[in-house]
């Protein structure tokens, strides 16, 4: 039995409670986008948005598990939030847009060892 490996949306609103992406229903009955209409601009821009999510998690992850004053923890989510849109800005994706490829990659087994490569690659460059 083959294991997949599953890259973690970035969930803007929870950006710390990781869980599969929820997508609206109509989107679950709509075919999945074909990874020939995610150009190799949007698939940099994906891996080093991914890349810089995965950063900010890292930093703002044991401060949110450590705080237990609500005010402080929501004040930490807002600051991380706040680096993960700009993060997307910089790349030129919407919050949309990054979920929409990341559907696509995890819906395509080729795409996604491709993207794995180079968000290992990019990490290093990093």
């Amino acid at each position: 039995m083959k294991t997949k490996i599953w890259l973690i949306p970035v969930m803007l609103m929870a950006l710390f409670t990781i869980a599969p992406v929820a997508y609206p229903a109509s989107a679950e009955k709509a075919p999945a986008q074909s990874a020939n209409s995610i150009s190799d601009r949007e698939l940099t821009a994906f891996v080093n948005a991914y890349v810089d999510y995965k950063r900010i998690q890292a930093e703002y992850a044991p401060a949110l598990q450590k705080e237990k004053d609500p005010a402080r923890k929501k004040q930490i989510e807002q600051d991380a939030n706040s680096k993960v849109k700009r993060s997307l800005d910089a790349n030129g994706l919407s919050p949309e847009r990054y979920n929409r490829i990341f559907a696509t990659v995890n819906a395509n087994e080729g795409l996604r060892k491709k993207v794995l490569k180079q968000v290992e690659d990019e990490r290093r460059s990093s």
